[in-house]
């Protein structure tokens, strides 16, 4: 259920505190709280989340996979560039 809740400023930085110390959403962190609160047990533990690689197989011809990290940089750095040029035409505009 979605709904909208006012948290008082003390409360909240509580919740945020807790929820930086045990990594974990903030949204989960809450509803744990309110579970404990109202004298409800904790959830029993969740499944691990198990990875299944998948084989690619060989990459094509010019793509060099000790460079995947480069690539990523250089895109991230022209969306960034993008980001900035559409920001200053609405600015300008």
């Amino acid at each position: 259920m979605r709904t909208t809740l006012t948290l008082d400023d003390d409360v909240a930085a509580q919740l945020t505190d807790l929820t930086h110390r045990l990594r974990r959403p903030f949204k989960a962190v809450v509803n744990d709280t309110l579970r404990r609160g109202l004298g409800h047990p904790k959830p029993g533990p969740r499944k691990p989340f198990k990875v299944e690689p998948l084989d690619l197989g060989e990459l094509r011809p010019g793509f060099d996979p000790n460079r995947f990290n480069q690539l990523v940089d250089e895109l991230e750095d022209e969306a960034i560039l993008q980001r900035m040029r559409r920001d200053a035409a609405k600015t300008r505009g």
